[in-house]
Formats: structure tokens, sequence, C-alpha cells
């Protein structure tokens, strides 16, 4: 891990293309898959790929045929720059399983610049009342948490159990616990685990301590194959296991007796609908949802990855300062 993969670099204004908007950015969030595409962990799509897909920025310049959309405006950039629209996920509302996906920052480049090219369909208007740093994280950390609690079928007043405690948790046991959840929170980190008791969870522990009662959900956030069988055989009976990252180190072999049966469920994440993006951000106003940022000016990409690959820091950290 190099944790120093960026080039600071000039490239020529993007120009949009038919259905596409230039953004001017004004924050972006740094995500840990922004380091799984630098670091390498995922395969390379574009050489030399802007990283960057927590994009806060004002609209610049439309393309041939935007009409939903004005100079001016205030949008968000989330990971899904754009589906194929024609696909049998696309058709039934289940872009985040399209068959031909592009990706913001892994695809195309994304917001780690002074300016981005975004897709009309696919960008987020950003509620009034969250600023431009809080706003960033809600584009990805905040989505992806809320699409991974939805995909656990957490029941009404259910037992939740959080399996690392990093940007994406954080807003995720916000959601949770404005639904009336019990939220068991597991993580490596002190300030981690502080932080989830600041925020109203019910108990933290070590990442592979057993929660106080068994769960019926949980989040596996930390990208740790490991922690699978641990997270599993905290579960209730019927409980669901849903793994939230892009990327996750190997799982060690499962038993059948102990992991899974008495219908216990693994599954995974993809991405996120938009339909997921549109009411994660009108939840995250209505509860007034807490985000912990670190902002770290635009030039400082690297140290923000470097601090995000070694924990150094909990929340979420933004880059700013893009006008400087």
């Amino acid at each position: 891990m190099s944790t120093r993969p960026l080039v600071l670099g000039e490239r020529e204004v993007p120009v949009p293309g038919p259905g596409q908007i230039r953004v001017r950015v004004v924050a972006c969030g740094v995500c840990r898959t922004d380091l799984h595409v630098t670091e390498g962990d995922l395969p390379i799509h574009l050489v030399n790929v802007v990283p960057g897909h927590e994009i806060v920025g004002v609209v610049d310049e439309l393309g041939a045929g935007v009409t939903s959309l004005r100079p001016g405006e205030r949008v968000g950039v989330a990971w899904l720059s754009r589906a194929c629209g024609r696909c049998r996920f696309c058709l039934t509302e289940r872009e985040n399983l399209c068959l031909e996906p592009i990706f913001t920052g892994w695809d195309v480049d994304g917001g780690y610049a002074t300016y981005a090219l975004a897709n009309e369909d696919f960008v987020y208007p950003l509620p009034e009342g969250i600023d431009d740093v809080t706003a960033a994280p809600l584009l990805c950390a905040g989505i992806i948490g809320f699409r991974a609690l939805r995909r656990a079928n957490l029941p009404p007043g259910g037992r939740l159990g959080i399996y690392g405690f990093g940007g994406s948790a954080h807003l995720t046991a916000q959601v949770a616990l404005a639904q009336g959840a019990r939220v068991h929170v597991m993580t490596r980190s002190r300030a981690a685990r502080d932080l989830a008791l600041a925020l109203g969870a019910q108990s933290v522990g070590d990442t592979y301590d057993p929660p106080p009662e068994p769960l019926d959900a949980a989040i596996l956030f930390a990208p740790v194959g490991d922690v699978v069988p641990v997270a599993l055989a905290a579960l209730d009976r019927g409980g669901v296991l849903a793994v939230a990252g892009i990327h996750l180190s190997a799982v060690p072999a499962l038993d059948y007796q102990r992991h899974l049966f008495q219908e216990r469920c693994l599954l995974s994440v993809t991405a996120n609908t938009r339909r997921d993006g549109r009411d994660f951000l009108e939840i995250a106003q209505r509860i007034g949802i807490r985000v912990t940022t670190h902002p770290y000016p635009f030039d400082r990409a690297d140290q923000a990855l470097s601090d995000l690959a070694h924990d150094r820091f909990t929340g979420a950290a933004v880059l700013t300062d893009f006008d400087r």
C-alpha cells in the first residue's frame, strides 16, 4: 500500500456532451472506494482516472438536450454515473445491477478536480440547510449505507449490529436509531466507539467481540472477510448480514450449522438505485443527520487517502478549497 498514489496536474476543462452537465466542484468526499481504486484493490477501468464520487458542486454548463437543470443550481454527483437504461435491471428500476454500468471516479473522471462532468439523469438536487462539506459524504457513504440497511431487512425496533464504524456506518446508525432500532457497534477504534455512543448506540465493543444480545440484522462496513463468520454467528434465527463494501478480503470457510442454518442470510450490496439516493437525502434532512467531517485542502488529497487507510480519523474526510 503506497498511500501516495495521486499526482497533481492540469487537464483541459471538460466539455459536456449531450445529456451531460459540467459541475464546478466545491467539495468532494474521500471514500474508501477511492482508496481501493487508487491502490489497485479494484481493477483499472480508466488509466490515470481522477478519483472521487461524493461530489458537491454548482452546475456550470449544460450539454445539448439538458432540460431539468439550470446553471447555478447546486447538485450532488454519486458513484453510479449512468446505466444503460435498456437491460432487464434498468427496466425494473434496479439500475444498480445494470449490465453495462459506468461509475464516477472509476470508469470516468470524478471529483478530485476543479470540474467534473455528470449525466443529467443521475445527479441529485441537494436539500437546503445541508452545507457543502456536510453534503458530500451523504452521496456515497450515506446512500450506500442506507441501501445496506434496507437490504438487511431490520424489523421495526430491531437489534442491529454494525461492524466497522467509519464514514458510512456513522450515518447509517443514525437512520437506524431514528427508526427505533437498538444499535450495537463493533469496531477496533476507541474514538469510533466513543462516537457511536455519543450518537446513541446501545453498546460498543471490539470488532470480534460478541454483541450483548442476538442480532436481527447486521451490516459489515469493514472490508475484512474474517469478520463475516463472526457477524453471522451473532445473528438470531432469520437474521441477515449485509456486506456494504465493493471490496472484501477473503472470507474464511463457513460452518453451515453455526453460521447459516436457521435461515440466517448473507448478502451483498451493489451500488444504489436513484430512488435509494432520493429517499436517503430526504430522510437525512428530516432527521437532521449529523455528519462528522474532516476537511482537507484539495491539494492534500493524497494525505486524506493516507489518513483514511491508517484510520487516523473517525467520520469522513472531505476535500475543499478547489478554487484556490
